[in-house]
Formats: C-alpha cells, sequence, structure tokens
C-alpha cells in the first residue's frame, strides 16, 4: 500500500466504498522499505488515515527472491495470518486483488465457506512469457495456469480491466460455460485530484523554463513494458516537423538512461526536461503539457491492461498519442477521440501521427481540454465508473 499503485489503485476505492457502509479487512504485502524506521513511519501514519474509514490494515512483508519459493513461503503465510484474522472478524467476502492473493482467497474459500471475487487485473503467465521471464510450458507456466484455472472455477465474481480480454478469459477453462457475475472495471483515476489547474501550469512552466513551447509528457516509469526508445524515437521525428515541442520526462526512474536516449537521438537538452516528481506534484506538471505520451510493448497479455496514465492524462485534458494492441485503447481513440493511435513503430507512421495531432492541436486549448476531460468522466471516473461497479458486483455475489 505504500507503492503508487496501492495509493492509487486500493486505497482511494476502499475509502469511498466505505463511506457507503462497506467494511474492509485489508491485507497486503510490503516491500523491504516499508520496515525502515521511515516506512514504519508511514505504515503508522497510514494505518491511522485507514483507520477513521473503518479500514482495518494489516500487512506482511514480501519476500521476491528465490521467485517460486519465496511466493510459495508467502502464500502459506497470507493464509495462516488471514485466518487468524477471520476468526475475530464477521467477513463474508474476499476480493483477491490479482493471482496470488486469488491463491490465498482459495484457501479461505474453501476453509470458511466465503465468497470471493477474482479480480484478474493482468493475465500474470502470459505476462511473464512476453516479457521474457518465463518460457511456454515452463514449471512456472503451469503452475500458474493451474492455479488460475481453479480460482476461476471458484470465484462468485470476476472483475478484468478491458472490455477486449472478457470474451476471451469467459472462454477459459473455469469459467467456460458458466454463468458468474463480472464487471469491466478500468483504472480508474480520482478525477477531483487530476484535474487542468491554469494556475499550476502557469506556475510550473515558468520553473521549467518552458515559455509557450508545445509540451509532451510521459509520466512513470520507463523501459521494461514501456517502450522508452520508441518513445524517444517518436520526439525526434516530432522535433523535426514542430521545433518548438518539448519532451517532459516524469518519471523516477534512471534518468541517465534518458539523457542517453536523448544525445542518441541528436535531441539537445534544451528540447526536454527530466523531473523526478512525486505523485502529489504529478497533476500540476500534467497540467503544463499539451499532450501525453505512452508507448506500451503490444502482445496478448497486453489486451487485459489498463493503464492508470491514460486515465490521469485525460483528467487533466491531455490528448493522448498511444499505441494500438494495448488493452482497449483502439476504441478510446478510434470511438471516443482521445488523441492519435500509432499502429506500426516507424517514422512514416509516427510523422502520420504528429500531422493529426498537429491538426488537432489548432483546436482551442480550452476547448480541447474540456473535450479530453469529457472523455476521462464518462470512462474513467473513480466517483461515476469505479465505484458503482464494485458496489454492483459486491451486491451481486453477496445477494444483498
Amino acid at each position: 500500500m505504500l507503492d503508487p499503485l496501492g495509493q492509487s489503485q486500493v486505497i482511494p476505492y476502499l475509502k469511498e466504498l466505505s463511506k457507503s457502509g462497506w467494511r474492509f479487512t485489508l491485507l497486503s504485502y510490503e516491500r523491504a522499505q516499508a520496515y525502515t524506521d521511515e516506512g514504519q513511519r508511514r505504515c503508522r501514519e497510514l494505518a491511522n488515515e485507514l483507520k477513521r474509514f473503518g479500514i482495518d490494515w494489516h500487512y506482511l512483508r514480501y519476500h521476491r527472491r528465490p521467485s517460486l519459493p519465496a511466493t510459495a513461503y508467502d502464500v502459506i503465510a497470507g493464509i495462516r495470518y488471514a485466518s487468524r484474522l477471520l476468526t475475530d472478524t464477521k467477513v463474508q467476502l474476499v476480493h483477491a486483488r490479482s493471482y496470488i492473493p486469488a491463491v490465498i482467497a482459495l484457501g479461505l474459500k474453501r476453509r470458511f465457506g466465503l465468497k470471493m471475487i477474482f479480480d484478474v487485473r493482468g493475465l500474470m503467465a502470459e505476462e511473464y512469457i512476453d516479457v521474457g521471464h518465463w518460457r511456454e510450458g515452463s514449471m512456472a507456466v503451469r503452475i500458474t495456469k493451474h492455479f488460475e484455472q481453479r480460482a476461476l472455477r471458484a470465484a462468485d465474481g470476476i472483475v478484468v480491466l478491458t472490455q477486449r480480454i472478457w470474451p476471451i478469459i469467459s472462454e477459459w477453462e473455469g469459467l467456460k460455460g458458466r454463468t458468474v457475475p463480472h464487471e469491466v472495471i478500468p483504472c480508474c483515476a480520482d478525477l477531483q485530484k487530476f484535474k487542468f489547474s491554469s494556475e499550476q501550469r502557469q506556475g510550473l512552466r515558468r520553473k521549467l523554463d518552458i515559455d509557450d513551447r508545445f509540451v509532451f509528457v510521459y509520466s512513470g516509469s520507463i523501459d521494461g513494458w514501456y517502450l522508452t526508445e520508441k518513445m524517444a524515437d517518436f520526439f525526434a521525428v516530432l522535433l523535426r516537423q514542430r521545433p518548438d515541442a518539448l519532451l517532459l520526462w516524469l518519471t523516477q526512474s534512471n534518468e541517465a538512461r534518458l539523457r542517453d536516449l536523448m544525445r542518441e537521438r541528436g535531441i539537445g537538452d534544451h528540447d526536454y526536461r527530466i523531473v523526478a516528481s512525486q505523485p502529489a506534484d504529478v497533476p500540476g506538471y500534467l497540467s503544463a503539457s499539451d499532450a501525453g505520451l505512452s508507448f506500451i510493448k503490444p502482445c496478448f497479455s497486453k489486451l487485459a491492461s489498463s493503464p492508470t496514465k491514460y486515465a490521469e492524462y485525460l483528467g487533466c485534458g491531455l490528448p493522448l498519442v498511444i499505441n494500438a494492441g494495448v488493452g482497449d485503447s483502439d476504441a478510446l481513440v478510434t470511438e471516443h477521440g482521445a488523441g492519435v493511435l500509432v499502429h506500426e513503430f516507424n517514422e512514416g507512421e509516427y510523422a502520420k501521427a504528429v500531422d493529426h495531432l498537429m491538426t488537432e492541436s489548432s483546436e482551442l486549448p480550452d476547448h480541447r481540454r474540456q473535450r479530453m476531460r469529457l472523455i476521462a468522466e464518462k470512462l474513467f471516473d473513480l466517483q461515476v465508473v469505479g465505484l458503482p461497479a464494485y458496489a454492483r458486483l459486491y451486491e451481486q455475489v453477496l445477494g444483498t
């Protein structure tokens, strides 16, 4: 819960659902930094904050290596710890967020007869294969698919992130032939925080010495699933067509790596900025920008992905420049007009995308921001989209 994902995609949901009368006992795994003096201080503050919402938070140490033994240890520890919690609380439903929690939920369901929601998130085995960590048919893949099938078969409710993956996963063993309550819930954003601020825009553009340049922003970690080199290539093409453009890297990742990529493409220091911002500062930097950039490796597993940055960019009024083949990204652009879609990673496609975007950029900035904001409110608003969907599913599963 100390990670950015926990802060943006778990805690806000639980707080808001608790306001509607739902009560939660939250069990998470925390990394080693949570056990430092500073980490323990943050844990105490967060526990007190959650307690004000009636959320009882418990956490265990996360073990990473060696991979399979560490995961097995964490699962056993989770089942034992959660079993002790369940003897003291009147829990009716276990909401398992992703695969390892689903294995723990299977043990709890069998022992205590609880209802279970499998919140699939990403496709674990396929993701590890696509990123090159696991081999097709390896022991890790076979174990993961075995427990995936068991979790799908046992689940009383299912959550997936995208419309594109549900018809596929609904035909998998464990779900095929079953009628099970489900919801498609993309990664939403708290649009009360992610919104355009003219004051922050002006102040941060002065601070960054941007003046009136057209600013592209990339927010988040680099490399891995994120095609950092392709994004640098795109900006190099953009800069030839629009010399007043500037790229803002909003990341706490490897600054030296980014500087090398810029230098290799002949992009001078005056044409980009790197800012290691804190999560609370991100909406301001997005407000200071004019378009949001995100290229993600297109592969089968990514059909199940809903990048949080899409919601955050749109909430702050930024049109997207994104690639096809990731979750519902194609429909986001083609059906909802949320920006520009790149189909191939080559200069011709980049140039076409730049032309399209620059044509759109002639639209009055305030009008464009308002239009992007409306898309965010329709598709990614935590209050309007995410919370009602979870509440509906809880009610269906519990029969209330």
